[in-house]
């Protein structure tokens, strides 16, 4: 069964429509990978899940109830959390008070002691200023501070933005480890390579078309996707987990 379904889904911004008939869906306890080239509409199409941005037409249905057209504070109360492309998180505020703006939408309402279970990490950087953070526990943080409201879908914008390989490898670990835990993941990556690595599924998106999609293993297999989006990142990401 699908969780989420996007289908026709269009978006502008002003008079440039930048997605067109969009169509996608996430199941109960997937990951699914939405791969592309810069440009190609991968934000825009997690933002107007999110309720970030409004869709000029189309349908957006979280387990069966429409969600399309939202604001996003509603969109997350019915159970999707974005982690935005950049991490987002307030640097001057201490990691702990990071987490806790993640469960607003339940009315403060959270389980600080199992996200710190997902992320130990952080646990001794509770009090600290989460701007001092390195760049990988930031990406942690962003992701727990997700999780703290508690979704049933999780939406992640590039989360390999400006870490290092080792550091990739340990948020695309996390990712797998979210999902068993029961929250399904659609994730938006210009690694390529190594999302379809770690997805069940995914999409390639490409000036604002979903141009091929299908099994995760299947697209990575597949030469003309290779050539066309994956290059050299075979080389460094495709050799399965380290």
């Amino acid at each position: 069964m699908s969780l989420l379904e996007v289908r026709g889904l269009a978006v502008a911004h002003g008079a440039l429509e930048v997605l067109h008939d969009v169509a996608l869906a996430v199941g109960d306890g997937e990951i699914v990978a939405v791969i592309g080239p810069n440009g190609a509409g991968k934000t825009t199409l997690l933002r107007t899940i999110a309720g970030v941005l409004a869709p000029a037409r189309g349908e957006i249905r979280l387990a069966g109830r429409s969600i399309g057209g939202e604001p996003a504070y509603r969109v997350v109360r019915h159970g999707v959390a974005l982690v935005p492309e950049g991490r987002r998180i307030f640097a001057d505020q201490t990691v702990r008070a990071n987490l806790e703006l993640g469960a607003v939408s339940h009315g403060g309402r959270h389980d600080l002691a199992a996200v710190l279970r997902r992320f130990p990490a952080l646990t001794s950087q509770l009090d600290r200023a989460a701007g001092s953070l390195s760049g990988g526990q930031q990406q942690m943080l962003a992701i727990a501070r997700g999780l703290m409201a508690r979704p049933r879908l999780l939406l992640l914008d590039e989360p390999s933005l400006g870490l290092a390989p080792r550091l990739v490898r340990e948020t695309f670990d996390a990712v797998r480890e979210i999902r068993a835990e029961g929250v399904s993941v659609l994730v938006v990556e210009q690694l390529a390579a190594l999302a379809l690595q770690t997805a069940d599924r995914g999409y390639v998106l490409d000036r604002g078309r979903v141009v091929a999609g299908g099994p995760a293993a299947a697209l990575a297999a597949d030469p003309r996707i290779a050539d066309a989006y994956l290059g050299r990142q075979r080389a460094g990401f495709g050799a399965g987990p380290a």
